[in-house]
């Protein structure tokens, strides 16, 4: 039974469990470094043994007319839920690109932007208990959005609807590895491997290690935890809030789901419509287990505490239930608002991310976007008449600070 808690215990059971990857990072930093040195013979072996790769393979990459071939086999009604979950994450993706400009800021001074694509980027792709085709529909699309010429994708078990959906999206550089063999190959390169700009998507512990431990060498989106639900609530449908919990908590074991309400009749209702809609759901043994280990139902005295815990546990998802709310949450990945905007529809086809950030780290960035796959790059131009107006500014600067030849690199121009 998921269980309901008063406002005082809320704080402990929202700390949540810090992200523990120690473990994970001392088993993949050996396999990291042997992909480093080695290159395609330590991948190779990797994928062998851990990915089930046939051991007479000779390469990872598959060739993309297997990939054009697989969608092909793709059913109607899939391409059908393809074509429109594509069209509204493009749309959505588009809208989502820093614009580039430029203006006279000042007498003499024009200053802007210009936005240029990654050269190359990798999602990488779950095919573990889920396959997750909509995943790349996430991953891809933004990056194709914003211009990306090199977009690879790394499965260690793709399903047809993975390969069919590569091939459908004209993915050409598909490589069946995982784990963190398949983001070091990334991050480093290898002889069949390209190195690439940006690894995005999410993965198990030993992938969020391997990014976490990469970053710097290669761009992440971010180290993700276990996926989490908070849908804060005055009223609502029993049935239909019970049934966004369990859509979280069939996920993982580790998964939360979290129900943050005034009403106690509310937070009873929801319990026993959870478990019952438990005894025919065909995931119900990882949803289950989720809802007792991670879950709960938080009974708050007022919307304005609601409202406080959001901002505090700042969730992956986040349910409310009007707009009127919007202006007072600071922190969360995406939110769905309103009864008829439950969170599988920002999984798969409302055009929203969702590969998105969790375990707190929704307090400094939002989801992935096609801007993760740009560079925002600044441009300046000055004239005589612009450059004799700031020196003043700049040379003070400079020598405030000791630095001299700036100072000298301002005055050199204007002399004469």
């Amino acid at each position: 039974m998921l269980r309901i808690l008063e406002y005082r215990q809320a704080r402990s059971f929202l700390r949540r469990r810090a992200v523990r990857l120690n473990e994970a990072e001392r088993v993949v930093a050996p396999i990291l470094e042997a992909v480093r040195k080695q290159g395609d013979a330590a991948l190779l072996r990797y994928a062998k043994q851990l990915d089930g790769v046939d051991r007479r393979a000779k390469t990872l990459a598959l060739d993309s007319e297997e990939l054009v071939r697989a969608s092909r086999e793709l059913g109607p009604e899939f391409r059908r839920a393809l074509k429109t979950a594509s069209k509204n994450i493009r749309v959505f993706a588009r809208k989502q690109l820093p614009k580039p400009w430029m203006e006279q800021l000042a007498g003499g001074l024009k200053a802007g932007q210009i936005v240029r694509p990654l050269d190359a980027a990798a999602a990488y792709i779950p095919s573990g208990r889920y396959p997750l085709p909509s995943t790349l529909l996430m991953t891809v699309i933004p990056a194709q959005v914003a211009g990306v010429s090199r977009i690879c994708v790394a499965s260690p078990r793709p399903s047809l609807e993975i390969l069919g959906t590569a091939g459908w999206l004209g993915v050409r550089e598909f490589f069946r590895m995982g784990g963190a063999h398949a983001i070091a190959a990334f991050a480093f390169g290898t002889e069949t491997v390209p190195k690439v700009d940006r690894i995005v998507g999410p993965g198990n512990a030993y992938v969020a290690a391997a990014k976490k431990l990469l970053a710097g060498e290669v761009g992440i989106d971010f180290v993700a935890g276990p996926t989490e639900i908070l849908i804060l609530a005055e009223e609502g449908n029993p049935a239909a809030l019970a049934a966004d919990l369990l859509a979280q908590a069939e996920h993982d074991t580790e998964a939360a789901a979290v129900l943050v309400t005034t009403s106690r009749r509310l937070a009873r209702a929801v319990a026993l419509e959870a478990e019952r809609r438990l005894e025919d759901l065909p995931t119900a043994a990882t949803a289950r287990e989720a809802l007792r280990r991670n879950s709960a139902v938080i009974l708050v005295p007022s919307l304005e505490a609601g409202i406080e815990l959001v901002n505090r546990f700042a969730p992956e998802h986040l349910s409310i239930p009007s707009t009127d709310l919007l202006p007072h949450i600071r922190s969360a990945g995406s939110i769905f608002v309103g009864p008829f905007s439950p969170e599988a529809a920002g999984d798969y086809a409302s055009g929203t991310n969702h590969v998105l950030p969790t375990s707190g780290y929704a307090r400094i960035r939002g989801g992935l976007s096609a801007a993760d796959f740009v560079k925002v790059i600044s441009v300046q131009q000055l004239s005589p008449k612009g450059l004799r107006a700031l020196a003043p500014a700049i040379t003070t600067l400079a020598r405030a600070e000791g630095l001299e030849a700036h100072a000298r690199s301002v005055e050199v121009r204007l002399r004469g």
